[in-house]
């Protein structure tokens, strides 16, 4: 999608792109370079309430359309999606900064959700008992709740908003979308794809802006359920303004993920996937490991390892060959990120690997967002660093005596996102995969997360609410319960 510094963003509302009534605008920034790529508005209640407004309208309709009908746009999307997956990934690495193929990565799990709605003729049935009583049957369906919203980050741009799109609009909503103001341009090209999929006026409504918009979201009486991921404490400020108004919510929080390694783990294998972890995306995923738990003689081989990676990881820009890691997304992450190290070491943490002032090699990157990875080692369990959500490529080491020690360790936060054991012994990862505190566990895995026809879970302060995203929890969250009770007495019957 190209755009240039003067390009204004719209909203979509009603089948039709409107610019929005907002007076304040917003620049978009290529985080490499930090160059303006776009403006985006920062719409009003006003232009919220048209959104909805337009919503409430195309539900009506949408809500009658037989299911095995409303899944047809879908289809085309997801088409389209792919026809076009190239393009969407080079917009979301110059506004988001990541790799290429982390972008074309992300995308095709969004496409995976997409997949899975298709399926929503299977997946939102009912069911039912004939004669629970004599001559009465019983049967329970599943209807749609209305309009539904969705408020998303800038972190995965083009994957988050389809973990809720495809479902609520298969389950027979219309959905209102508020993407991240830093990355607009990627739900801009989206919305492209989704008019040309043909979904009907007012099923699926953009609309750009912050916490105004946000609010206005949160307060409107015609929402009827809100999605939202982000950090904790908007995660847990929209829940309570969502639940105050009747609203459902789900809302999906930070994280500190720990990943425990034993000494019998593949320590090559292990190091290499663990790298990725912490450190792709520059650290800038709900799901990256932040906390390394070394168990006994696997400390030294880990540590060995995982600086070695650290120092050789290529940093760069996105589009470039054999980039590993882009930019962290602004210079207000850059900094608090350098403070939270700084205070992890005079909290009494070893810096192994400082990768926060290295200059680029490419003068035309040089004023970007880079942080290169960071790697902490002794970090206390009390520290502000152990605690608190970076965000960033910094991974802090901690050491535990043996496996009992190591899952307090795990978990002794108030997160509860993922977490991750590394070992060749089953019955380590049986004992840790049962008693450890988070709702996506990896044995042998980096990034616990579960494809689209499961549930992203989450406990703690990683998420507020009852139903996940993705997969029957976002069916279930989309669709309130019908039960019908009914008798048809066979004397009735006699008049025919």
């Amino acid at each position: 999608m190209t755009m240039g510094p003067n390009e204004e963003l719209l909203n979509y509302i009603g089948g039709s792109w409107r610019r929005a009534g907002a007076d304040a605008w917003q620049d978009v920034l290529n985080p490499a370079t930090a160059e303006v790529v776009a403006k985006v508005p920062l719409s009003e209640a006003s232009d919220v309430d048209d959104a909805v407004r337009a919503a409430v309208d195309g539900h009506r309709a949408w809500r009658d359309v037989p299911v095995v009908e409303r899944v047809q746009p879908l289809y085309r999307l997801k088409a389209l999606l792919e026809e076009d997956l190239d393009d969407l990934a080079r917009t979301i690495t110059v506004e988001c900064g990541k790799t290429l193929a982390e972008s074309k990565g992300e995308l095709q799990r969004g496409i995976e959700n997409v997949e899975v709605a298709c399926g929503m003729p299977s997946l939102m049935q009912g069911w039912n008992n004939e004669d629970i009583a004599r001559g009465i049957d019983e049967h329970v369906f599943r209807q749609p709740l209305g309009v539904v919203a969705a408020i998303t980050p800038f972190n995965f741009p083009g994957m988050i908003p389809l973990w809720f799109l495809p479902y609520a609009v298969a389950t027979g909503n219309a959905f209102v979308l508020k993407p991240s103001e830093r990355v607009p341009m990627t739900t801009q090209a989206l919305f492209r794809l989704i008019e040309r999929a043909g979904f009907p006026p007012g099923v699926l409504s953009l609309v750009n802006g912050g916490k105004a918009a946000v609010d206005a979201i949160l307060d409107h009486p015609d929402v009827k359920a809100v999605s939202f991921v982000g950090s904790t404490p908007v995660a847990r400020y929209i829940y309570a303004r969502a639940t105050a108004n009747g609203k459902r919510a789900q809302c999906q929080g930070g994280a500190k993920n720990p990943a425990v390694i034993l000494p019998d783990a593949d320590m090559d294998l292990s190091t290499r996937i663990l790298a990725d972890s912490a450190f792709g995306c520059a650290g800038q995923r709900c799901l990256a490991t932040s906390v390394a738990i070394t168990v006994g003689d696997a400390d030294g081989p880990f540590k060995e390892r995982i600086v070695e990676d650290a120092h050789t990881r290529k940093v760069g820009y996105g589009l470039a060959d054999g980039v590993q890691m882009g930019p962290v997304i602004s210079a207000t992450s850059r900094q608090r990120i350098s403070d939270l190290v700084d205070q992890g070491v005079k909290d009494g943490g070893n810096l192994l690997v400082d990768g926060r002032e290295r200059p680029m090699e490419d003068a035309a990157f040089r004023n970007g967002f880079f942080v290169h990875p960071t790697v902490v080692d002794g970090v206390a369990p009390s520290s502000t660093l152990a605690e608190t959500e970076v965000f960033g490529p910094v991974l802090s080491i901690m050491h535990a005596r043996d496996l009992d020690e190591a899952l307090a360790l795990a978990n002794d936060r108030a997160f509860g996102n993922q977490a991750c054991i590394f070992t060749s012994s089953g019955a380590a990862a049986r004992a840790f995969r049962r008693r450890v505190r988070a709702g996506n566990v990896g044995v042998n895995l980096g990034v616990a997360a579960p494809m689209a026809f499961f549930p992203f879970s989450g406990w703690g302060d990683s998420f507020f609410g009852d139903l996940h995203a993705q997969s029957r929890h976002g069916v279930e969250f989309y669709t309130q319960t019908k039960v019908v009770i009914e008798r048809w007495p066979a004397t009735w019957s006699r008049q025919f």
